[in-house]
């Protein structure tokens, strides 16, 4: 089932304000952003290019499973820096499909270059559910009659 609408039309819903932070930040830094803009993800940017991507699952994986320090790592060495990317004309279905394959939660929004915005699994089940109840709505309205001719 196709679901009806892009990335862009999610970013201009939502707003394509972003937090970032730099790889040379320390993860603590990081985690203490993310906590304080309740996100679970940042994209990772040095001299205004996308480098990669920290996550609540990087920090827990990497820093308290092994016993490190938050205040002494730097974000580089915890980042994943293959990036899976989407550009403002990927269709929400298209989303769903490349986050369940490539195992993600989040996606930078890219026009050519330069990041434009982010998606989060989140951001895209609000989308479809919104979707979903407009739809139910309209068919109502068409079913009891006060559908609009």
């Amino acid at each position: 089932m196709e679901i009806a609408g892009s990335v862009g039309a999610i970013l201009a819903h939502k707003g394509s304000a972003v937090w970032s932070i730099a790889p040379n930040s320390m993860v603590f830094d990081a985690i203490k952003l993310m906590a304080e803009k309740n996100v679970g993800a940042l994209p990772v940017v040095d001299n205004g290019q996308l480098v990669g991507m920290i996550s609540e699952r990087d920090y827990t994986r990497k820093i308290s499973l092994k016993g490190k320090s938050s205040k002494d790592t730097p974000v580089r060495e915890i980042m994943t820096p293959e990036l899976v990317t989407v550009n403002p004309a990927e269709t929400v279905t298209e989303c769903m499909r490349v986050m369940t394959d490539s195992r993600i939660r989040h996606l930078p929004v890219m026009e050519g270059e330069k990041m434009i915005g982010l998606v989060s699994l989140g951001d895209l089940v609000k989308w479809i559910i919104s979707v979903q109840a407009a739809t139910i709505d309209a068919l109502e309205k068409y079913i009891t009659g006060s559908y609009p001719a």
